[in-house]
């Protein structure tokens, strides 16, 4: 089982989970994370830190989200890993709040841990 980010992190990319992490699993898209599958431990240190709670193991990923299992997969081997926490974005606060958020998903990578 692996952990998987799902739709509250689109336009939000809160980097909290990264400061528990115990491994380089995550990976930074142009306006959200990603968890890779072959290198998450499923240790869900991860979780608990997420201000958005976007961040479930595979098997409990709501219904609605499934479609994050495999972005997760496929993104994770092309964005950059990020390590290092960020600012979360400018209009983090005013999209946490809004829900069904995939039409604003960026296909781009974000910078990773290049400051």
């Amino acid at each position: 089982m692996t952990y998987v980010v799902t739709e509250p992190c689109i336009k939000c990319k809160y980097t909290e989970c990264l400061r528990n992490c115990p491994v380089i699993c995550f990976h930074e898209g142009a306006n959200m994370l990603v968890i890779d599958p072959d290198d998450c431990i499923d240790c869900g240190a991860c979780v608990d830190p997420c201000p958005v709670h976007a961040i479930y193991p595979e098997k409990n990923v709501p219904e609605k989200w499934k479609h994050y299992i495999p972005l997760n997969a496929k993104y994770s081997k092309i964005w950059p890993v990020i390590t290092i926490p960020k600012e979360p974005l400018p209009e983090s606060t005013e999209y946490s709040k809004v829900e069904e958020k995939f039409a604003f998903f960026d296909e781009n990578p974000g910078t990773g841990d290049i400051q």
